[in-house]
């Protein structure tokens, strides 16, 4: 009996736990309260308009997608059992799941379907005006069908419907109502393995099994507990004392990992990241009268030692970005493009040949750095501080808690240079557009086209390549945005960045996708 448990552990560990625990080992281990260790806290629980990395740490377990995606980034079924793709790849045709109900009891239909992608995605999501943007009709013969007629091929269309990115919300709660200011935005009604119970601000989230969940068996948790714990030391005392069983992106400081993962109960798992294919950058307020001359763009690039940045600030976890596509999105990426090498010296030269001369305190001019309070993001922000004073920048910081930040940035444009990382998911028309088209320059929607840049010919290039049949043409079309897009540079792409999760061993199943931190949780189960 040893060796079998040995045995079906071992399988979960190896991400193959979802077949093995439908068996013996699934009813007599199954169950207990998974502890995350959570930092920022979210500003909103359902990530349908906010694609903000932490909402979607709780969110993805109440809310599910049409589909979810295999470590290749294989779809697999979820509300929707199956698909077809017409021929000419102008018609998605989904089968949805029959037999689900939303937490509150009522029948999951398509027409939530229907409503999500007009009202919701298409309209208040950073990405879905790309994504949805040549769907021209959503159709829904039935109950369990719902149809998408486009304009013109998209073909990366079928990558995005995952539980975090294409999340489904009820059309019962939201219609009517304004989306953003509906209760249920921070009391979630989903159709996913858990329920939202309870959320005590600046303490905890609390989830709990949904009893009619329509994956029978699931989940085998009985319960999730979000602790929110500011502090960095703290989070990781929590880790060190078993007090807390598992966290994402880098739920500690950097420094602390080596020290952490030597202990024999805890393990750090770097997969599970492939699909955010994250980009740690800063955006630009092109508003701003200094920081519109791409000379001071330029300028700001020289005097930044990426590779500094990635080695003493970030501990190695990434590697210096070339352009706005990381080199993780391996299609479609190029370095060829127009190089910012560190050159303190050629800095200086640039805003002096543009006649930004040093006045008071040896300073050009001010500009206002603003970053959300985490332990890298504070030191990076210092960092830029330094480094631009050694060209005659003088950097104000402006420390926030990760609501402030969104609403100052996205909704007040009431920045000059932020902190910030942004996902570029496995095709760049879907996580890279957003940020450098014009039609995305939309006041209140996070993370999307914030710093206001407006370039026709990008984008007439980006639209071009979100209709592109030919995989060689589609690939030339973004390899000249990112050639056009890096010599204008409204946003400063510093470095590619690697995740790592932090886990008590006795947590089981917990990556086995591309998007690991965003899995429902359903066959997620603790050790004994």
């Amino acid at each position: 009996m040893v060796s079998r448990r040995f045995v079906l552990w071992q399988l979960a560990a190896a991400g193959v736990a979802a077949v093995a625990l439908g068996g013996v080992a699934a009813a007599q281990e199954r169950g207990g309260t998974l502890r995350v260790v959570l930092y920022p806290e979210p500003q909103v629980l359902t990530s349908a308009t906010n694609t903000s990395t932490y909402p979607g740490l709780v969110s993805t377990k109440i809310h599910e997608g049409l589909l979810k995606y295999d470590f290749d980034m294989n779809p697999q079924p979820s509300l929707a059992e199956s698909w077809t793709i017409s021929p000419d790849g102008k018609t998605y045709t989904f089968k949805l799941r029959q037999g689900v109900t939303w937490h509150d009891g009522k029948p999951f239909t398509s027409a939530d379907v229907q409503f999500s992608i007009e009202k919701v995605w298409r309209v208040l999501h950073a990405r879905g005006p790309t994504t949805f943007g040549t769907v021209t009709a959503v159709e829904a013969p039935d109950a369990h069908t719902i149809v998408l007629k486009l304009s013109v091929p998209s073909p990366f269309l079928m990558s995005s419907l995952s539980g975090y990115e294409s999340q489904i919300v009820p059309k019962h709660v939201y219609d009517g109502s304004d989306f953003n200011r509906n209760p249920a935005v921070n009391a979630p009604i989903g159709t996913g393995p858990f329920v939202f119970k309870e959320w005590k601000k600046g303490e905890y989230i609390s989830l709990v099994k949904n009893p009619n969940y329509w994956d029978k068996g699931k989940p085998y948790l009985d319960a999730i507990i979000y602790r929110i714990i500011p502090d960095a030391g703290a989070r990781a005392a929590a880790f060190e004392t078993g007090e807390g069983d598992i966290g994402f992106f880098n739920p500690v400081s950097l420094s602390d990992i080596d020290r952490l993962k030597a202990l024999p109960h805890l393990g750090i798992e770097t997969r599970g990241y492939s699909y955010f294919a994250a980009m740690y950058l800063m955006e630009v307020n092109l508003r701003d009268e200094y920081l519109k001359d791409v000379r001071v763009r330029q300028a700001m690039m020289h005097g930044l030692d990426r590779q500094f940045i990635v080695d003493n600030i970030w501990f190695g976890h990434g590697k210096p970005a070339t352009g706005p596509v990381s080199s993780a999105v391996a299609r479609f990426y190029t370095n060829d493009v127009p190089k910012y090498p560190f050159d303190v010296a050629k800095a200086n030269q640039v805003l002096d040949d543009a006649g930004y001369k040093r006045g008071a305190n040896n300073m050009r001019f001010k500009v206002v750095h603003n970053y959300a309070m985490l332990s890298e993001n504070a030191r990076t922000a210092e960092y830029f501080k330094q480094a631009m004073a050694k060209i005659g920048i003088d950097v104000e910081l402006k420390a926030q808690d990760l609501g402030s930040f969104i609403r100052d940035v996205y909704t007040n444009y009431n920045f000059g240079v932020t902190n910030n990382f942004l996902y570029q998911l496995p095709d760049p028309t879907a996580g890279v557009q957003r940020t450098y088209w014009s039609a995305n320059i939309k006041q209140g929607v996070p993370f999307a086209n914030v710093t206001g840049y407006a370039n026709p010919e990008v984008d007439r290039m980006l639209v071009a390549a979100q209709t592109e049949n030919d995989a060689a043409k589609r690939k030339q079309q973004w390899q000249d945005v990112q050639r056009a897009v890096q010599r204008d540079l409204p946003v400063l792409n510093l470095f590619e960045m690697d995740f790592v999760t932090l886990y008590n061993k006795k947590v089981r199943g917990h990556t086995i996708s591309a998007d690991g931190p965003y899995q429902s949780y359903a066959e997620v189960w603790l050790a004994k």
